[in-house]
């Protein structure tokens, strides 16, 4: 069973569907919708503000999200974190890729339907435009991205899910 924590009177709380490895932790004030996963090695903590998640995202294995005094994270609908990554203080809007190993920092907002790329890092405050990919160290924008490319990360993972939960 994954590592639920309950922090300063705060239990995560998730919807129906959702699928969560025995080895993920969720620490703290998080609030997650329907049809979520949450893979292998993830941690999300939440534990001086809030994580806010909507429906139909995944947080793949080894990824953290984190937030800090007066920065939550807010992962809005259909949004894939990909493996390793690291999302900080940040919203990442509907639909959007957080490729593997992306570090998205302290008041970063990326756009609905962008791909930020495997390794890319955003620093802090950067705002990532809808549609747009961005790569690099530090990222800057590459170009502009098909608006249902990002999508199809989160739908493949809503039936991959599947094969775990049903378990």
């Amino acid at each position: 069973m994954a590592t639920i924590v309950t922090v300063q009177g705060k239990t995560p709380k998730w919807g129906k569907d959702c699928f969560i490895a025995e080895n993920a932790t969720l620490a703290g004030y998080i609030i997650m919708g329907d049809d979520c996963s949450i893979w292998y090695g993830a941690v999300l903590r939440a534990d001086v503000d809030a994580i806010r998640i909507g429906n139909r995202v995944n947080v793949q294995d080894n990824a953290c999200i984190h937030q800090t005094n007066g920065f939550p994270v807010t992962l809005e609908d259909d949004v894939s974190v990909g493996h390793g990554a690291i999302v900080h203080a940040a919203t990442v809007r509907k639909g959007a890729l957080i490729g593997m190993n992306a570090v998205v920092l302290d008041g970063c907002d990326v756009g609905e339907n962008a791909i930020i790329a495997a390794g890319a890092v955003l620093l802090a405050g950067t705002k990532v435009g809808a549609n747009e990919m961005w790569a690099g160290v530090p990222a800057k924008l590459i170009k502009k991205e098909d608006p249902a490319k990002a999508k199809t990360f989160a739908e493949h993972y809503m039936y991959i899910k599947e094969w775990y939960r049903s378990k």
